[in-house]
């Protein structure tokens, strides 16, 4: 199975993760709905068995997926088996689990301050006793502090708590603060065969981290399903505007000039997908959601493709107007 290291650490995961955003259900962001489609615990439990059935140990959650319910129910599941499992979670938001609510900190100083308890609380979730990788959330977070909340995170892997860390943001110039970090292995972004982001592949590279990529499927847009005119279930936040205006017009306005490569050799388009995000960079560990056993199974089965030829990854570069992937 094709594999990746996280960073310059020892740790060795699938080169494919899966996110668990889908499976925390409902919950409230700031006081705004946000839900994702309907959720069967039952059916997400199986569908992570299934996962490390087929040989998956990355798991990539966050305290406030479905405010703490996705934490506590991949800790329910792999509690057997946990030293097999990489455990990727993340922090910065005030969780309420009684109200599914979870809200933004006051003011950008009080993070810091509140990272040991969030990293408690993420730890009694889960059920275990140290997180593999601990990921700050807050993308929009100001880089000239982001060097407070790298230093607090090298405490937490002094004292165990935590084996390494990382952000997930989008944000070049903090990502760059982090990755200076002893212990910073990894920046979380979002990267499709779409939506590149060649700038931060290259800053993971500089700097010898993982790239987890998330949205590696369009949100669901490169799995052939959607269309322009599509509508979401009640409540799902795909109704938005924001994704409506930005997310489909560009993804599903080009994903047919590819379809044909991206579905070649066999794969599926879920599958291509994900073989393009392995081809163009070695650091790359896409982590789509899940719901079902089905779609694990679907996702898992791109690792026996491997990643897209070069040839194949050429056609795509000069189709979307592209310089070549090197």
């Amino acid at each position: 199975m094709l594999t990746r290291r996280l960073g310059k650490s020892d740790i060795k995961v699938s080169a494919l993760g899966l996110g668990c955003l889908p499976i925390g259900g409902p919950w409230t962001h700031n006081g705004e709905y946000f839900h994702n489609g309907e959720v069967n615990d039952d059916e997400s439990i199986r569908a992570i068995h299934k996962a490390l059935e087929l040989g998956i140990n990355f798991f990539d959650t966050a305290a406030n997926y479905g405010a703490g319910h996705s934490e506590r129910l991949l800790g329910k599941t792999i509690a057997e088996r946990r030293d097999e499992v990489v455990i990727a979670t993340k922090f910065g938001y005030y969780v309420n689990e009684e109200t599914k609510s979870v809200r933004s900190y006051k003011n950008s100083d009080e993070v810091a301050s509140y990272i040991r308890k969030d990293c408690e609380a993420s730890l009694r979730r889960l059920n275990i006793d140290y997180i593999d990788l601990y990921q700050f959330h807050v993308n929009d977070y100001p880089v000239e502090k982001a060097s407070v909340v790298r230093d607090v995170l090298e405490d937490l892997v002094s004292e165990g708590k935590i084996r390494v860390y990382g952000w997930s943001t989008n944000n070049l110039d903090g990502a760059r603060v982090f990755a200076q970090g002893k212990h910073c292995m990894a920046i979380q972004h979002h990267l499709n065969v779409i939506q590149d982001f060649p700038e931060m592949l290259a800053l993971c590279n500089e700097f010898n981290i993982a790239s987890i990529n998330r949205g590696p499927l369009g949100r669901g847009l490169l799995t052939g399903k959607y269309n322009i005119n599509s509508k979401f279930g009640e409540n799902d936040w795909r109704n938005s505007d924001y994704f409506r205006n930005v997310y489909m017009p560009p993804i599903l306005g080009k994903i047919d000039s590819i379809k044909e490569i991206l579905s070649s050799d066999g794969r599926t388009l879920v599958q291509g997908a994900l073989a393009w995000i392995w081809a163009c960079n070695g650091c790359t560990i896409p982590i789509p959601g899940f719901r079902t056993s089905a779609q694990v199974e679907e996702n898992v089965k791109a690792l026996e493709f491997g990643p897209l030829s070069t040839e194949s990854m050429k056609q795509i570069a000069e189709i979307l107007g592209r310089d070549p992937v090197t």
